[in-house]
């Protein structure tokens, strides 16, 4: 941590015991308050001796209502103390900029070791969303020279993903500078990941191009990590066709792989939603004469899914029609797939996205299955939909929900991290 140099070491006091020695990684933040004698409401609390009787006070006291400047001398204080922080991240969103000024006199001094705080974080951000440009300004410098440090860690992360989402282009630059030659340790990082996809969604193209640079000859290595993949769909979203279809080139190597990984397969189902229509079609002959092996799949039924749902319609009827198929014993595809835990999905969701003719056809093959069906624990959501769709052919029922299927969540959690309390 930053030590404070002679000169402001003789300004500042020792910090209080409930601040000192504790790393900030744990949740403190190393500080200084002013020296001179304490008056009363501000000696430490014998109930509580970790927390000054202002603080002590401020927690206890439900019916007073607080103002900024009745906390002067112990914004710092507050800004590592759960309540104290809420406190002042409500009142700087509707405070004036004297009032601002107030806090930040005191938070600045301190501002990179609130970085790092598991509740003065959220204060610092405040001010970058907040603070006017000259304060932007000052904790931007502030941060230099500390980018990577910060993006790894835990509450830091935070902090740099806000600052990029409000300093100007010039900083930004100066700031996703620093993580050049340190990407692929970012992406792969819990924290680093969030800050990696925040400069790729907020950093003009022209400074970020070292970013894409580092992921030629990566993409399945970052396409199969469970922060990686995260990444590399921020970069298929955000970035132009320059810089993504060498890239893109290099996954559709993998296809078959990526389709059936836990990770992998959520780039695939991306590239199936935003992709150009050569991408989809590309995705869509990988799966073609595979249907039933991936369908069954855990981690591929979904990519199928997706390209039932969003192939192009010569893509979608040869798909079907490999379903649908029934081969000289009788048997299809239609009927194993119905009975399967992960591949009755598919069946679902080819139902929604049919046109009537083949539902009708698909129906009539599956009525003769629905006892057989009931039996399958997992089959309640196939016959549900089935049964609403009869109803709604002879015209007694609405047609059922078809934006997605019942198998719950299946994206990764967190796009990006959290960066308010």
């Amino acid at each position: 941590q930053q030590m404070l140099m002679p000169r402001e070491a003789m300004m500042y006091g020792t910090p209080p015991p409930a601040l000192m020695n504790v790393p900030p990684a744990m949740g403190g933040a190393q500080v200084m308050f002013r020296n001179g004698p304490k008056s009363a409401a501000v000696m430490e609390s014998p109930g509580h001796p970790q927390r000054s009787a202002l603080l002590e006070e401020f927690r206890g006291n439900k019916t007073r209502k607080y103002e900024l400047k009745d906390i002067c001398d112990h914004m710092v204080e507050f800004s590592c103390d759960q309540h104290g922080s809420r406190f002042i991240q409500q009142k700087l969103e509707q405070a004036t900029q004297d009032e601002k000024e107030l806090v930040f006199e005191e938070v600045a001094r301190n501002a990179r070791q609130l970085m790092t705080d598991v509740f003065g974080n959220y204060v610092i951000q405040k001010f970058f969303e907040h603070g006017s440009q000259v304060q932007k300004h000052v904790l931007s410098k502030q941060m230099e020279g500390h980018i990577l440090t910060l993006s790894l860690q835990m509450y830091g992360c935070r902090v740099v993903q806000k600052a990029l989402e409000h300093v100007i282009t010039e900083q930004q630059a100066s700031m996703v500078r620093e993580l050049d030659g340190h990407v692929l340790q970012c992406v792969k990082d819990q924290n680093g990941n969030h800050v990696i996809q925040k400069a790729i969604e907020r950093v003009p193209a022209e400074h970020i191009k070292f970013v894409i640079d580092s992921f030629h000859g990566q993409v399945y290595t970052l396409a199969t990590h469970p922060y990686g993949c995260r990444v590399i769909q921020r970069m298929f979203e955000h970035c132009d066709e320059a810089q993504t279809r060498p890239l893109l080139e290099e996954l559709h190597r993998y296809t078959t792989n990526l389709v059936q990984d836990q990770y992998g397969n959520y780039v695939i189902q991306h590239v199936m939603e935003r992709g150009k229509p050569a991408d989809r079609s590309l995705v869509c002959s990988r799966v073609r004469g595979h249907v039933l092996q991936l369908s069954k799949h855990k981690f591929a039924s979904n990519v199928v899914e997706k390209c039932i749902a969003y192939g192009e319609i010569k893509d979608r009827r040869a798909l079907i029609d490999e379903i649908t198929a029934v081969r000289r014993d009788g048997s299809s595809n239609l009927i194993n797939m119905m009975k399967d835990q992960y591949a009755n999905y598919v069946v679902q969701k080819m139902l929604d996205v049919v046109e009537e003719p083949q539902r009708e056809a698909i129906l009539v093959k599956i009525q003769p299955h629905m006892a057989a069906l009931r039996k399958f624990t997992y089959g309640k959501h196939l016959i549900s939909k089935v049964e609403k769709y009869m109803a709604m052919r002879d015209g007694v029922a609405e047609p059922p929900m078809s934006a997605g299927s019942s198998r719950g969540p299946q994206t990764p959690v967190s796009a990006s991290s959290k960066t308010s309390a």
